[in-house]
């Protein structure tokens, strides 16, 4: 719950490309996905304009954890193709200064804006795109997680710097009236 609460605090401060003066968006249906949710379960598509993927690393294979991270950032920092430039620029990896409850170092990727369907798996980036890859920075990184990361897509439910658009009236025929 921490490190929801933490995300959602760097969430709210995140600069918004709304200006003041801008009437709030009105509420429509969101587009259909451009992609199908992965068959893969360890794959890191998203299918919503946001989202985050926790990591939980074990004590001893921090260095080994960052040190693929910083690799990857590099990598994908110098790249030429256009779409992994776009994931790139709303990519941010955040570490939590409170480790869980037995020791583990948390990290939180967020992917604002998340491009819809680019997968954001860091070993097939770094196998991608690191032509000299150090032969063991893989199965290290691999080996770091204490647990499998969690993949949230998220979709915004209020923009605190913007009033909000009135609601509809309530549908007596639907249960809750929404």
């Amino acid at each position: 719950m921490h490190l929801l609460f933490a995300f959602l605090v760097l969430l709210a401060q995140a600069p918004t490309a709304i200006p003041a003066q801008v009437a709030p968006p009105q509420k429509t249906t969101p587009p259909k996905p451009v992609v199908q949710p992965s068959p893969d379960p360890a794959s890191t598509h998203f299918l919503t304009e946001a989202g985050i993927v926790l990591v939980t690393i074990k004590p001893t294979a921090l260095a080994d954890y960052e040190l693929a991270i910083r690799t990857l950032q590099e990598a994908m920092a110098t790249s030429d193709d256009p779409v992994k430039s776009v994931a790139a620029r709303g990519w941010r990896v955040f570490k939590s200064t409170e480790n869980d409850s037995k020791g583990n170092h948390l990290y939180v990727h967020v992917m604002l804006p998340a491009v819809v369907g680019f997968d954001y798996r860091p070993s097939l980036l770094l196998d991608e795109l690191v032509k000299e890859l150090a032969p063991e920075l893989l199965s290290k990184y691999q080996d770091a997680f204490a647990v499998p990361p969690t993949r949230l897509n998220l979709t915004e439910l209020a923009n605190m710097s913007v009033v909000p658009a009135p609601l509809p009236p309530p549908d007596p025929k639907k249960p809750g009236g929404r």
